[in-house]
This record gives structure tokens, C-alpha cells and sequence, in this order.
């Protein structure tokens, strides 16, 4: 193995080993597929069937609970995908059969029928369940006694996820929203096509890496602190083997999951076909309640008990992590309304016309903002060339053809828009600002966390907690003069764009330092167990956000849409002072975890 990784970094490109940009690149065209086709998804479910781009017309609540539904499924795939990697296919064949398992879901979106909806959606669960542990997994493989060069990589390698993120939910929304929705999907089938092949072709670059599947689960993690005190790591290592899952455990682990699962797929099934597989009551608790409040207390009771064997200071540092697993839900929960009720307000009720110098100065921004990452993109791709032609000729040609396609469609979109007299902003477009913004905000953020200024991680989550809280108050006082009910407004979209501003800055605050704290806190072989466990936390996140996005009719049409936006405006804001008032308390339990 230390032959292939000391093979892999004699061909460097901007001082990292050139597999490292093959990587870059396939997980790139995922996440243009990936956040193409999510973008579109809401806006085609709601479109009026009788219409020039014609849609399915679901109601808001319906199409965001098979939303909810997708998303949440999305982060608990991941678990099983890590797991059969580690026992099984290894990384290199789990992230081929993801990528093939993808492709075929987007190509199936592409008939806009019934069956091949759902098979596209269940397609693309599974891929992204092979896919999304192991990429990170190849990358930590190729960095084994290069850590110093870790942090480095994985810059490159979230640049390449918000460069695919940008670009699909540009140019996938804007095919989509201005030729039909079959266009729209199929862009991004044709991508992860590409990535597909690009990635296949170019395997035998990394030689055994990722080939053959490790003893033990490695999830992707900065080093663990516990692991630097000799004499702490040993006394959490008792700890752990004193603390096996018991039967009970197990027991409680089947029964919680199987009451999640009943009821991730019961709410979009009996709210869209009306096929209710919990059609009971328990008192006033209809089924579905019932059984997701019976599997949240059955797992509660698990996690609480199983805390309650560690010794003291491993326990105290469990709890810390379990309190921001729950800050962890009501971000998400929020945060996620960028790709539903959020992206509705931008088709329903913001003013997205511009026409004279407004629509000039839109089309000259919105073609830098296009051109000049493509450029920079470009010349990465030119610097892989150079570097690895010989070694890997075809998957060099493919991944050439695929940015000469994608260069294309750049072009054909920026002439149309430039030959058109008025604009009339896609509602997909704003989806793009979160990863600008992130793309731009990052360093100074970076700098930030490096500088002796650097709060606390509570202090981190509850100035993140709050930002977010404030970007939907933005909206809240966007949308004041909207009368109650009304499906329809004009609303300016500076009130937008300075609420998807505030939303990134929240997000950096707190996405980043998650999993980075965990890592730091739980002793290294509860990693892979509490990993699962937060991404657990963010699927809960997901699925609330589908649910509470879903009651945007129901609550502009008793209230107003500001009330409607008020409600996210108040809990992350109040979860986020929460956050800050326990920054003492937490600090105790995290015993000089920095």
C-alpha cells in the first residue's frame, strides 16, 4: 500500500497527487447530478399541469413530504454503503457501483411518469449510499502518513462538491425551466455518465487503494484528540469493552429503526396514493405519530442508557456531542427549506423580471459568475492532463469531452439569455448562492477559526444557530404586505439573496465543525457507531424540514407567509442563544477539548 501512495505523489498537481483531482472530478459530476435533479424536483411535483413547462401539480404539503422522505433517506444509505465498503466491494468498487446505480436513477427521471419517479428516487438513494462514505474514505487511504497534507486535499476535494452543486442547479434549473423538465434531468444523468466513466477508466491510478476492504470501519475523520493521551485513550478503550452491546441494545437498535423507517415511507404514502400502513390510533396520536414517537423515546432510552456505562469523563463528552446532535436537527430542519418551501418563494412570490440596464447588469453578472469558476475548473483539468495523460489516456479523453459538453451548454445558455430583451430569473438559480457563497466566505471563515478569536464550539453553533434564524426573519420582513392565502406575490429578490447570504454564513459556522468535534471528543472505537448517529441527526433534520415546509399552505392561508417564515425565523434564533447559555456547561463536559 505505501508503494501506491508513494507512486500516487510523484505526480503532482498544485502540490497534491494527481488521483486526488481524479476524485475531485467524479465527485463533481455527482454533485451536479446530485443537486441538479434535487433543485428540480419540488419545482416539476408543484407545476401546474396546464402550462407551457407543464409539472404534476402536487400539493406543496405532498411534494415535500416525498422530499422530506428522499432527503432523510440520503444520509442513513451512507451507513449500510460504509459498512458493505469496509466487509465487501472496498472503496474504488463501492464508488463505481454508486456511480452506476446513479446514473440509472437519473435516467429513469427522465420519463416523468409514476413508476419511473420512484425508481429514480430509490435508484439514487441507493448510489448515493455506496457513493457518498466512500469517496472521502479513498482520499484518507491515499493520505496515510501524509497528514500534514490532509486538511489541504479535503479543500480541494469540498471545492469540487460546491463546484458541482453551482454548476447542476445552474444549468440542470435552467434547461429544465426553460425547455422541459426531461432536459433538466437528463443533464444530469449525462454527467454522472461521465463521471462514471471517468472514474472507471482511471481506477488503476490508485493501484491497491480502496481495492481491498479494511479490517475496521474508517470513517473519514480528523485525527482523534483521545487517541494523543496515552493513558486517556487506554482508560476509554476499557471503558468500551466493558460496554458491549447488550441484547437490549440490539433489541431497541431493530425496533427504533424499523418505527423510523415505517414511518419515513408511511407519511408521503398516505398523504399522495392514500395508502396508510399505520391506519390506527393510540388516544388522540393517530398511527404514523404514534410509531415515530415510539421509536424516538425506544432510541432515547438506548442512547441514555448506553451513555450511563461509560465512565465519567467519557460520558460527560458523549452528552456534549448528543447536545449538539440535537442543535445538529433543528439547523438542518431549517436550513434545508433552501431546496423546498424556500425555492417556491422564489417561483411564487418573488419578482424575478428585470428588464433595461436591470436585465443587462443581471445577464453580465450571472455570465461571470458562470464563466470565470468554469475557467479556473478548466485549467485544473489542463494541469491533470499534463500530469497523467500517459498513465490514464481514455479517462482523460472522456473527462475532456464531458467539459467540452459542458462548455456548451454554458455557451448556449449565456446566448440565449443575451439575445432575449427582458429576463425573467429561473427560480432554480437561486439555489447556486449557497455555494458561491461558500465558495467565497470560506477562507475568511477559515481564517477566522485560525485566529486567537476563535469561539468555542457552542459559541460556533448558537452565532450560526442565530444567523440562520436571522436570514428567514430577512424574509419575514420581505413579506409583510402579503395578504393571507395568497399563492401568488412580487416580492423583491434582494430579500432572497440576503437571506441564502445569511443562511451560508450559518452554515460554516456549524456544517464544518460537527463532525470535526466529534472526532475529538468520542474515543476512537465509538467513531464509526456515533458517526451513524449524526448522520442520523442530519436525516431528522431533512425529514422535519420536508414536514414543517410542507405546512406553508396551510399557515399562510390561516396566518400569512410571514408567520409561515416567522416559525423558522424564532426556533433556530432561540436554539442558537440556548446554545450560547450553555457554553459554560459544555465546555465542562468536553474536559479541555478545544
Amino acid at each position: 500500500m505505501n508503494t501506491d501512495i508513494e507512486n500516487l505523489f510523484k505526480d503532482k498537481v498544485i502540490g497534491h497527487p494527481a488521483g486526488l483531482f481524479v476524485i475531485f472530478f467524479t465527485e463533481m459530476w455527482e454533485r451536479f447530478s446530485f443537486y441538479g435533479m434535487k433543485i428540480l424536483l419540488v419545482l416539476f411535483l408543484t407545476a401546474p399541469f396546464l402550462s407551457d413547462n407543464p409539472g404534476w401539480e402536487w400539493s406543496r404539503e405532498n411534494a415535500l413530504a416525498l422530499i422530506g422522505t428522499y432527503s432523510s433517506l440520503l444520509y442513513l444509505t451512507p451507513i449500510v454503503g460504509g459498512w458493505l465498503a469496509d466487509k465487501i466491494t472496498g472503496y474504488k468498487w463501492a464508488v463505481i457501483i454508486g456511480c452506476f446505480i446513479m446514473m440509472l436513477g437519473h435516467a429513469f427521471m427522465v420519463f416523468e411518469t409514476t413508476w419511473s419517479l420512484y425508481l429514480g428516487l430509490a435508484l439514487l438513494v441507493i448510489g448515493t449510499g455506496f457513493f457518498k462514505p466512500n469517496m472521502t474514505s479513498m482520499i484518507s487511504e491515499m493520505y496515510k502518513g501524509k497528514e500534514s497534507k490532509k486538511d489541504g486535499a479535503y479543500t480541494i476535494y469540498y471545492m469540487g462538491v460546491n463546484a458541482g452543486a453551482f454548476f447542476g442547479m445552474m444549468l440542470c434549473g435552467y434547461l429544465a425551466e426553460n425547455i422541459g423538465w426531461s432536459y433538466g434531468f437528463g443533464l444530469a444523468g449525462i454527467f454522472m455518465l461521465g463521471g462514471l466513466i471517468q472514474f472507471w477508466l482511471a481506477k488503476d491510478l490508485f493501484g491497491m487503494i480502496g481495492e481491498i476492504p479494511s479490517k475496521t470501519h474508517e470513517v473519514e475523520l480528523p485525527q482523534n484528540i483521545n487517541e494523543e493521551n496515552p493513558k486517556e485513550h487506554n482508560e476509554n478503550e476499557i471503558a468500551i469493552k466493558l460496554n458491549p452491546f447488550t441484547y437490549l441494545d440490539k433489541v431497541l437498535i431493530v425496533l427504533s429503526s424499523i418505527g423510523g423507517v415505517l414511518y419515513l415511507f408511511n407519511d408521503p404514502m398516505s398523504k399522495i396514493g392514500n395508502i396508510n400502513l399505520l391506519d390506527f390510533k393510540v388516544g388522540s396520536l393517530d398511527g404514523s405519530n404514534f410509531i415515530v414517537l415510539l421509536a424516538l423515546a425506544l432510541f432515547l432510552y438506548l442512547i441514555i442508557t448506553r451513555i450511563s456505562r461509560y465512565n465519567p469523563i467519557v460520558r460527560d463528552k458523549i452528552i456534549a456531542v448528543s447536545i449538539f446532535g440535537i442543535f445538529t436537527v433543528f439547523f438542518f430542519a431549517a436550513f434545508e427549506q433552501s431546496l423546498g418551501s424556500m425555492t417556491l418563494f422564489a417561483r411564487d412570490y418573488t419578482d424575478r423580471v428585470l428588464v433595461g440596464s436591470s436585465a443587462m447588469i443581471f445577464k453580465v453578472i450571472d455570465s461571470i459568475l458562470t464563466v470565470v469558476p468554469l475557467v479556473l475548473i478548466s485549467w485544473v483539468l489542463y494541469l491533470l492532463f499534463k500530469k497523467t495523460y500517459s498513465k490514464i489516456p481514455y479517462s482523460n479523453i472522456v473527462l475532456g469531452l464531458t467539459f467540452v459538453f459542458l462548455w456548451y451548454v454554458v455557451f448556449y445558455k449565456i446566448n440565449n439569455e443575451f439575445n432575449k430583451e427582458t429576463t425573467e430569473v429561473g427560480a432554480s438559480w437561486f439555489g447556486i448562492l449557497n455555494s458561491f457563497f461558500i465558495i467565497t466566505l470560506a477562507p475568511l471563515f477559515s481564517k477566522w477559526w485560525e485566529s486567537k478569536y476563535n469561539p468555542s464550539v457552542a459559541m460556533k453553533y448558537g452565532i450560526g444557530l442565530v444567523l440562520l434564524g436571522l436570514g428567514f426573519g430577512v424574509l419575514v420582513f420581505g413579506t409583510m404586505g402579503i395578504e393571507s392565502g395568497a399563492k401568488t406575490a412580487s416580492v423583491s429578490m434582494v430579500f432572497l439573496i440576503l437571506a441564502y447570504l445569511l443562511h451560508t454564513m450559518g452554515e460554516l459556522c456549524i456544517s464544518p465543525v460537527g463532525l470535526s468535534y466529534l472526532s475529538k471528543l468520542v474515543p476512537g472505537r465509538m467513531i464509526g457507531f456515533m458517526f451513524g448517529i449524526w448522520y442520523l441527526a442530519i436525516a431528522i433534520g431533512n425529514k422535519a424540514a420536508g414536514s414543517m415546509g410542507g405546512m406553508i399552505d396551510k399557515i399562510t392561508a390561516e396566518y400569512s407567509l410571514s408567520t409561515f417564515f416567522l416559525i423558522f425565523t424564532v426556533i433556530p434564533a432561540g436554539f442558537g442563544i440556548v446554545s450560547m447559555l450553555l457554553n459554560p456547561l459544555l465546555k465542562k463536559l468536553m474536559h479541555g477539548v478545544k
